[in-house]
């Protein structure tokens, strides 16, 4: 299989970009507050937490946080994951004696996307884009994907003022056609 990213423009109405921002905001405080939660366990225990462990809260999470429902499950799963291969890299890195380092905590100007890994989005059309828990929204698809392409992941990602959508698909290589 042959992976390949089409970055499209997206046009996002005022509601939409208010939904992004809370979503990319509420994203960035997940991240950081796992971080936290997991540096802590480090230093008092030297207790690794886990993905799954912090996976599991995030019911705990969205009943005392209300606003993160808002927030598409897998969307939430995905900044656990993205800061689980941080600390996998910490502790390689400590494994092969390198000056580790933990994650660093982000902020507002560093954490600029956030991912539907799996499901939660579909294209309607050419020029519209369905976001779970966002809505509907204008899209400029310049191209066409491959025949036979599978498409994988949509990461939404804001670059200065404007919000684009990087869809990831696979193609069959010509070997896996025979």
């Amino acid at each position: 299989m042959l992976k390949f990213s089409y970055k499209f423009r997206l046009y996002p109405n005022k509601a939409h970009l208010q939904k992004l921002e809370s979503t990319l905001e509420l994203s960035r405080e997940l991240y950081n507050s796992a971080l936290l939660h997991r540096i802590q366990a480090w230093q008092k225990a030297r207790y690794h937490v886990t993905y799954t462990e912090q996976a599991n809260s995030l019911v705990e999470v969205k009943q005392v946080r209300p606003e993160f429902e808002e927030v598409h499950s897998q969307v939430l799963q995905d900044v656990l994951r993205r800061l689980d291969k941080n600390f996998r890299a910490f502790f390689r890195r400590l494994k092969m004696g390198e000056k580790p380092g933990f994650p660093r905590f982000k902020g507002r100007n560093w954490y600029k996307s956030f991912c539907y890994p799996q499901s939660g989005w579909q294209f309607l059309s050419d020029r519209k884009i369905q976001i779970s828990k966002i809505g509907i929204i204008r899209v400029k698809r310049h191209r066409n994907f491959p025949e036979g392409a599978r498409l994988k992941t949509l990461t939404l990602k804001k670059e200065i003022d404007r919000w684009y959508a990087i869809v990831s698909f696979e193609i069959p290589d010509r070997k896996d056609k025979v």
